[in-house]
């Protein structure tokens, strides 16, 4: 298990490779579903998504 020590200007900061990797899978977890419910067809997710599409300039329409 890889370690990594980020210096801060009162603490240090341990970061497992562990924890990068449950990062990374949560943030593509949420891109597929985003990605998911802004190009869905159905009117009920449409809408239900939909100012936040057009708040990130992301085409729906």
């Amino acid at each position: 298990m890889a370690q990594a020590k980020v210096a801060d200007n009162s603490a240090v900061v341990q970061v497992t490779s562990t924890q990068v990797m449950q990062a990374s899978f949560a943030a593509l977890l949420g891109l597929a579903l985003f990605i998911g419910v802004a190009f869905s067809h159905p009117a009920a997710i449409h809408n239900a998504a939909h100012d936040s599409r057009h708040g990130i300039a992301a085409p729906c329409h």
